[in-house]
Formats: C-alpha cells, structure tokens, sequence
C-alpha cells in the first residue's frame, strides 16, 4: 500500500482497495444468485457500494464511531427487509448473503482505519465461507456428534478450565492445581492425537499401524488387544513383533510428556529413550518381515474409551496427586531405595502418573538423576508386565516370541542407568 500512495493519493487507494475487496464478494454473492435461480440480495453493484457507504461514513466523520453505528443501523436495515422479502418467497431462506454484507460494511470502515491486513483476510475468509457451503454443510453428515462433543472437552480441559485454575504450591509437598490440571491436559491432547489418527485410518493401515498409534495412546492397552487377536491369527511374527514396536512407541510418548514438564530430565533422558523408541520401532518391524503362514489383512485399531471423558480426566488427576503424594513420601522417609521399588511396582499398571510425578520433583525434592533412573525402572518394569500380559493372552507360540522381544528390550532399558 505504501508503494501505492506514492503513485496515487492515499484516498485514492483506499477507494480501490474496498472496490476490490467488496467486488469479490459481491462476485461470489453474484454467482450463488445466478446458480440458485431465485430473488436475493445484491451481487457485484451493492457489495462494493455497501463498503464504499462503510468507508464514506468513517470519512466524513473522522474515523469516529458514531456516524458509523448510524450507518450500520440503515444497512442492517436494507438488509431486513431483503431477508423479510426473502422468508416470503421461501421458508428455508437463508441469512449468508445479509450477514455477507454487514462484513462487506465492516471492511470498508477497517480499510479507512488503515486496517489493510484484517480487511484483507475477513474478505478471504468470507468469500472462502461462501464458496465452500456444500463441502462445510457435508461435515454434518461425515463428523458424528459424538466426535464434535470431544472436541469441545478438549476445548474446555485446555481453553476454559486450565487459564482459571490457581497456579500456586499449597502444602509440604508441593501441590501445585496449575501444573496438577496441566498434566491433565499433557496426556489428554496425547492420547487425543492418537484416538484422532485411529478414526482417520479406521484401521486400514493393518496390525502395524494399528500398534504404533496405540502405542502412542497405550502400550499396555494394545498389547493385550493384540494378545487377545494372536491368538486365532497364526501370525506370531507379525504381532509378536507389533507388540515391541508399541512398547518402542512408549518412549517417545514418555519423551514429549517429559519435554513438557521438565527440560533438565529430557536432556538426561532423551539419547537414551530415543535410542530405544528406535530399536523398538525398527526391531519390531524387522520382526514382522519374518515368513509367517498368513498374510497381513487389515485389522481395527485397539478398542479404546474416548480420552477426554471429564471423568475419565478427574480421575486421573486424582491419581495423579495420589501417586505424587506416595512418590514424594518414598523420597522423603523411604530414600533411593524406596524411590527404586516405588518404580518397580508403578510400572506394573499405568506408569504415566508415576512418571509426571517425577518431573514436578526433578531438581528440587530429588536429582535428576534419581528422577531419570526411576523413570526407567518403571519404564522397564512396564515392559515386563506387558510380556506377562501377552504371554497370559495369546497363544504359546506368540507369547513366548512376544515375551522374549519385550526381555529383551527391557534389558536395554536399563542402559540409561549406565547413561
């Protein structure tokens, strides 16, 4: 715009710039009125006339909001008595092209204020609104209710209750309802992402896919559905080795909720679990080229419950605290020791509560490397509970393969030890 007021006056490139940006809603209003074969209002003469009256109000008055209030009022008016002359003719008349003008009002007052860019981008995004009427009132039939109410938990976990909740430390141990809430948000938007992807693919990627995405949701879950599949498959390699590329999809989900919370503890452990997520991943994968007697076919992703349940959610914040309590009671009467079999047993069920509850304590009430070897003591001791679980579920020969894989990647867990 700058290069264009040195050519012609700055008001001479404003006009044009709301004949413009009015033109090309007036254009799309134009050619919806053509297509539908029936009365509506205005097309590529009243936009840019509306925008231009917007702009000419803001002139005259000096950019003051009186005048211009007057102005919306008579254009809302017009536009009424278009919408009441509309309802007359049909009864499933439609509001879009009234609202449209109100924009194309606003667009003129903004290009006077200087306001280039947000006139710019409300244009864009109108005349995108208008052009994609089919493929966005098709959503109402693609996207099941269900799933527009999770979004709106996710919304409300993240944008409504998290801003309110008081972010300060009560008590001797540290209890802290920001970060409490926050961990809450950290694994929902997660497991979100992962319960997202399984509705994407609706298991059409096959047993692989299947087992990383839950891996990402929860590789204790997915092992025991893909346990429980084994078991009239005859495949052993392919879920034996799916299995272990779950458990290798672990990590990196332990990694971003680390990352999250505790940047000293992702430094500590972040080669280490990387190291293993590949070894994981690609061991895993290796293992399923292995000849089995069946063909891989497409399978349904593992049965999860809808992460963003609010109850679901208070739940495991209430774990949370609990398990943080437990931790921090191990670290300050129990020691290292007591810290090491804390771990231990944590890993056995759900190790994510455990494992958030380290990185609150990382570097004040314990080292970061004590923090980092529980954190993959409950990491291993996880593995291990899964090998017992798929072991338990499946077949003989696939457990004692699925078992193996999981031995032997617990064993490599414990090199961040070492680390």
């Amino acid at each position: 715009m700058n290069t264009l007021f040195q050519i012609i006056p700055k008001e001479g490139a404003q006009v044009l710039l709301v004949l413009f940006l009015a033109f090309l809603i007036g254009l799309e209003r134009e050619e919806h009125k053509v297509a539908a074969d029936q009365y509506g209002f205005g097309g590529v003469r009243t936009f840019p006339l509306i925008g231009l009256f917007g702009y000419a109000l803001m002139l005259v008055s000096g950019g003051t909001l009186a005048l211009t209030g007057v102005g919306l009022a008579v254009v809302g008016a017009f536009l009424w008595l278009s919408y009441k002359h509309k309802l007359g003719c049909s009864a499933f008349a439609g509001m879009t092209t009234e609202i449209s003008g109100l924009v194309t009002y606003a667009i003129g007052a903004l290009v006077y204020r200087e306001e280039y860019w947000i006139a710019t981008t409300l244009t864009v995004i109108a005349v995108v609104l208008l052009e994609l009427k089919k493929a966005l009132e098709g959503l109402t039939q693609r996207v099941p209710g269900e799933e527009i109410l999770t979004f709106a938990k996710f919304l409300l976990l993240t944008a409504v209750i998290l801003p309110i909740v008081p972010n300060r430390t009560f008590g001797n141990f540290g209890f802290n309802p920001f970060k409490t809430w926050l961990v809450v948000v950290a694994v929902s938007a997660i497991s979100y992402g992962s319960y997202l992807l399984q509705k994407v693919t609706g298991g059409r990627g096959g047993v692989l896919l299947a087992a990383l995405l839950g891996g990402a949701y929860s590789s204790t879950i997915t092992t025991v559905v893909l346990a429980k599949k084994s078991k009239y498959a005859s495949q052993p390699h392919l879920y034996a080795g799916s299995t272990l590329v779950a458990s290798g999809m672990m990590y990196l989900r332990l990694l971003a909720l680390i990352a999250i919370f505790s940047h000293a503890l992702l430094l500590r452990l972040r080669w280490p679990f990387l190291v293993l997520a590949t070894v994981g991943m690609l061991g895993g994968w290796a293992w399923t080229r292995l000849t089995d007697a069946k063909k891989d076919g497409p399978i349904p992703p593992p049965e999860q419950s809808n992460p963003l349940e609010l109850r679901s959610a208070l739940v495991f914040g209430v774990l949370f605290v609990a398990v943080l309590y437990v931790t921090r009671v191990a670290l300050v009467y129990l020691g290292q020791g007591g810290l090491y079999a804390l771990a231990a047993v944590m890993g056995i069920t759900d190790v994510d509560p455990f494992i958030l509850s380290l990185t609150q304590s990382a570097g004040t009430l314990t080292s970061v490397a004590l923090a980092a070897a529980g954190i993959s003591i409950a990491a291993v001791t996880n593995n291990i509970a899964k090998g017992a679980y798929f072991y338990g579920f499946s077949d003989r020969r696939t457990g004692v393969q699925a078992l193996m894989l999981l031995l032997v990647l617990s064993v490599l867990g414990l090199l961040p030890l070492i680390w």
